[in-house]
């Protein structure tokens, strides 16, 4: 039996390389790319997911790629308005026990069966994150880019949190428990910014290219 298991952990080790190498080879030389992030069970009815749709819209049409995690909600939105735009629509999507199907608004489809390959890929191959209303899984990738910056691990990119209505919640918790408990400060709130506006998302990308010197040749957010 134990000789199973590690016969099992090793061959795991290949399935795990052959995930890494597919995605390298797949999303190199896609330009820059933003990762939107929202709830699955959204509808093209909901608010957000109109939102979602325009904000991806204009970043594709100022030359950003969008990569999602290729489902349906927020993630469809946001590849159907990618795919209006001049960048590529990703879609990196998760075997999970409720089947996950990709969305019909792709370019380039990913299939993954870890967490943390897929994960990496987002981190490696954006510049940026935009986050939706979500669950748990949007709140994971929020918190695991964030801890991900404030520990250096990466450099410190743009995290936005869409919606001040949505996630006043979340940072009036930071505010009254974390933040008064001493376990975050007041200089880790830098990390993220809420805003209502998919023009003004946009913007904020775009300062952030510039301020980084990358070349912008017709970027418009309008």
């Amino acid at each position: 039996m134990i000789e199973d298991f590690k016969s099992t952990d090793t061959w795991r080790v290949f399935r795990i390389q052959s995930e890494l190498v597919e995605g390298f080879e797949t999303l190199h030389g896609i330009g820059p790319a933003v990762s939107i992030f929202g709830s699955s069970r959204l509808t093209e009815e909901s608010f957000y997911y109109q939102e979602a749709f325009k904000v991806a819209r204009l970043l594709s049409q100022a030359g950003f790629s969008i990569i999602t995690g290729g489902g349906p909600g927020i993630m469809e939105a946001a590849n159907k308005g990618a795919k209006i735009g001049r960048g590529k629509s990703i879609g990196l999507n998760i075997e999970i026990p409720h089947e996950q199907r990709p969305n019909k608004y792709l370019d380039i489809s990913l299939n993954f069966r870890y967490f943390f390959v897929r994960k990496l890929m987002f981190i490696k191959y954006s510049i940026g994150f935009v986050i939706f209303p979500g669950g748990f899984g949007t709140l994971d990738e929020l918190f695991e880019a964030l801890t991900l910056v404030q520990t250096g691990k990466i450099i410190s990119f743009p995290v936005v949190l869409y919606g001040s209505e949505y996630w006043k919640g979340l940072l009036d918790w930071f505010k009254n428990s974390p933040k008064n408990l001493g376990a975050i400060s007041l200089d880790d709130f830098k990390y993220f910014e809420i805003i209502d506006n998919p023009e003004a998302v946009c913007g904020y990308l775009r300062n952030y290219l510039t301020r980084l010197g990358v070349p912008l040749p017709d970027f418009y957010c309008e």
